[in-house]
């Protein structure tokens, strides 16, 4: 693409919550600081891993607001923005573009899910009413709904569809999007444990949770790849994928926000349903922070 939202590593940033559940801003800005200090080549606000599921609408528009003030223009800012309802998630990013945000995030439909033409509906029009790029988000897993190749081929027409963030799994299905789409679709790993294989066929990067506690790792592996040097690339991918699947050892953002509080940094629980990780749990997260120097 001529000019791509992003190329490297984005961080699924976290939400940082006080005691009482609500967001702990000073925190949330020393976290945006630390992101940007260490290579982060763009910051995902209100994403799965921000904990935007149990925001309310108030909280999400004052979170994507603080997040482009804090950011002040050093890197990107996309907006998680995606819903079940379209009405409501068209409305969501016509507020995070005038809020200055660069770009949206828009999971497809969950629950109620939809056809394949019903995503191309859902898509098109959020996107006719927008003026900045919008990611699509594939992550079926978590949706139960999957966009196949066909159909990122007809929404790569419109010219506010710039990019995927995928996380299906399924690297054959991805490899006949790259043929359908062309230049006209972006491709970003939505999962770490993909992202040296996913840019090494032509992928611009990762939208990341692993960069929370790694941001500059996971920058130095995606600009190695992007660069060429692939051998070192998948050495750091292969020495850190340990580590990656630590962090999915329970229900994103469970474990990373459960070592963001072992590094120091204030984020507090997560927000109801989701629960603190079992005692055996949290000890295999601090054991594997050990391990890779992370924490003593």
């Amino acid at each position: 693409m001529a000019n791509p939202i992003f190329k490297g590593s984005a961080v699924a940033i976290v939400t940082p919550m006080n005691q009482d559940g609500s967001i702990n801003y000073e925190e949330y800005g020393r976290l945006i600081d630390f992101q940007i200090n260490n290579g982060t080549d763009a910051i995902v606000a209100c994403g799965t891993t921000g904990e935007s599921a149990t925001m309310s609408k108030e909280e999400h528009c004052d979170v994507i607001a603080y997040t482009v003030k804090k950011v002040a223009k050093r890197v990107p800012v996309i907006a998680g923005t995606g819903s079940n309802d379209t009405l409501f998630a068209a409305e969501l990013s016509k507020e995070a573009e005038e809020l200055g945000a660069d770009a949206i995030l828009s999971v497809t439909p969950y629950y109620n899910k939809t056809s394949q033409s019903g995503l191309i509906r859902h898509y098109n029009y959020i996107a006719d009413r927008i003026h900045i790029p919008m990611i699509l988000y594939n992550v079926p897993s978590r949706t139960g709904c999957n966009i196949k190749p066909e159909t990122y081929a007809e929404l790569a027409k419109h010219p506010n569809i710039a990019a995927t963030k995928e996380a299906n799994g399924d690297i054959s299905a991805l490899v006949r999007t790259m043929a359908l789409c062309g230049d006209n679709l972006a491709v970003y790993s939505g999962e770490d444990s993909q992202a040296f294989s996913i840019v090494s066929m032509g992928g611009l990067g990762v939208i990341s949770v692993f960069a929370n506690i790694c941001p500059r790792e996971c920058h130095e592996m995606m600009a190695l790849a992007l660069n060429g040097d692939f051998k070192k690339s998948f050495e750091m991918q292969k020495y850190y994928i340990e580590l990656m699947d630590m962090l999915f050892s329970d229900v994103n953002p469970i474990p990373v926000k459960a070592a963001m509080n072992l590094l120091g940094f204030q984020c507090g629980p997560c927000r109801m349903p989701l629960a603190p990780m079992t005692e055996k749990g949290f000890a295999a997260l601090k054991d594997c922070l050990k391990k890779y120097g992370i924490i003593q």
